[in-house]
């Protein structure tokens, strides 16, 4: 693992050693990479919904699609 050090003001200080101690981490260290993760996880969603919106349209998911759907899940399987 590779250390990176940063500064922060005082204010920036406090709050996250509040958000530390209010939320359960062990160190300031987990709760910054818990937050970098999270943004990740955005920065990853964003950019399937922006492929989404990029995509040519389909049927509309409508009430019959997923009764549709939910009726294939309900018929047995076939082996």
């Amino acid at each position: 693992m590779t250390t990176m050090n940063v500064s922060l003001p005082d204010a920036l200080k406090a709050f996250v050693d509040d958000q530390v101690t209010a939320r359960g981490y062990g160190t300031s260290s987990e709760y910054i990479r818990d937050l970098i993760r999270k943004d990740q996880d955005r920065e990853r969603l964003r950019g399937l919904l922006l492929d989404g919106a990029a995509s040519p349209p389909t049927a509309p998911a409508d009430a019959a699609y997923f009764d549709a759907l939910r009726d294939g899940l309900r018929q047995p399987k076939r082996a």
